[in-house]
């Protein structure tokens, strides 16, 4: 095993820097385990864990040492290299929450057939959603020949599931118009496809110009606006915006376009980021942040925890057969392998240079 571990880190306050250092290898005490990480997802789902890695906690799921800097959380594969836990065996793949490291210490509680929950001290009091590591053997959402597909959408669909479910839920909150911006981003068209599914509300995507060909071909969209034809939009129409951008210029343009017709305004990310601003002034309702792991709560109240993975489950393998099949190829996989390959993955991703067919992946290398 090796005996050095790779970190790469970014500056809290612009995460767009970053940098790798080396450590050893944690030790393994009683009741540890210790991963060698594998193959993990970077998406925009990432950007949005670091812009928002204070106000939601982030940060402190893989604690650095130094509050000037962070761990950006991914998700992905790992591969058991020690263990002084019962049941979890060396060998053993796990899919789960990581660090941007190379190795990552756990210490497993409520082990069961399908994996468990990182007991880790600092991580006791986050949400357990992001706590859970789940054993590939047992897990029925896993295959072999979809690992790279699964890093890069699954986090991403969980979200995008539970945001329906979540407008569902609430009735669309009375919208027949649900408008997403950042339509071509993955979570932004998994949501899309979970609207189109139930069939009550016109999907609509709102997306640049460059991209309005992948959008309309992912056949998820009742109608497809670049952001310069906005106001082409019928702004009585009673309207959801789902908010996958976090350009705060955006956000305004359509508050004052729909004013009272905008009966719930949702923000779910940062694909933006570098026009992330407040919601102060604006017309409407204000700007309401979802929280998914909310909504897993809620919902693994009501359903139980299996009951909410069997649906998540049957409402995967719905987007996955889409995403993957059919004319227009929704996700071609792009991995970068070592340090150099992976820094060029994250700041082309950071910056909005991956065209939106594009999923990365990353492997550290052994």
């Amino acid at each position: 095993m090796n005996t050095s571990a790779q970190h790469f880190t970014v500056q809290r306050n612009q995460p767009a820097q970053g940098r790798w250092h080396v450590s050893a290898v944690p030790a393994v005490d009683a009741g540890d385990v210790l991963l060698r990480v594998d193959l993990v997802s970077f998406t925009a789902n990432n950007v949005t864990y670091a812009m928002f890695g204070d106000r939601m906690k982030y940060w402190q799921f893989f604690p650095t040492g130094d509050d000037a800097s962070g761990s950006i959380p991914v998700w992905g594969f790992a591969d058991v290299v020690a263990s002084a836990a019962d049941g979890i065996a060396v060998g053993e793949r796990f899919y789960g929450y990581y660090p941007m490291s190379s190795h990552l210490l756990v210490k497993p509680a409520r082990v069961g057939t399908g994996g468990f929950v990182d007991a880790s001290e600092h991580r006791r009091e986050l949400p357990v959603i992001y706590n859970q590591y789940v054993r590939c053997s047992t897990d029925t959402m896993y295959r072999q020949d979809r690992e790279a597909e699964l890093a890069i959408l699954r986090p991403l669909f969980a979200t995008s599931f539970l945001l329906d479910d979540f407008l569902a839920d609430n009735q669309n909150f009375g919208a027949t118009r649900i408008l997403l911006s950042s339509a071509s981003s993955k979570t932004a068209y998994g949501t899309a496809a979970c609207l189109a599914a139930r069939g009550d509300a016109q999907v609509v995507g709102l997306t640049s110009r460059s991209n309005v060909a992948f959008v309309n071909g992912l056949g998820c969209y009742s109608h497809v606006v670049t952001y310069d034809e906005l106001a082409s939009l019928d702004p009585s129409v009673p309207t959801v915006y789902c908010d996958f951008a976090g350009n705060a210029d955006l956000r305004a343009y359509i508050h004052r376009l729909c004013g009272d017709a905008l009966v719930y305004s949702c923000s779910i990310g940062g694909t933006h980021w570098d026009h992330l601003g407040g919601a102060e002034a604006l017309a409407g309702p204000r700007p309401t942040l979802f929280f998914a792991p909310s909504q897993a709560k809620k919902r693994a109240g009501e359903w139980g925890a299996d009951g909410l993975q069997a649906r998540l489950g049957d409402a995967w393998e719905r987007f996955i057969v889409q995403a993957t099949s059919g004319p227009t190829r929704w996700l071609t996989v792009v991995t970068s392998t070592g340090q150099a390959a992976i820094n060029k993955a994250v700041a082309d991703v950071m910056q909005g240079r991956v065209p939106p067919n594009e999923g990365h992946v990353l492997r550290f290398a052994s």
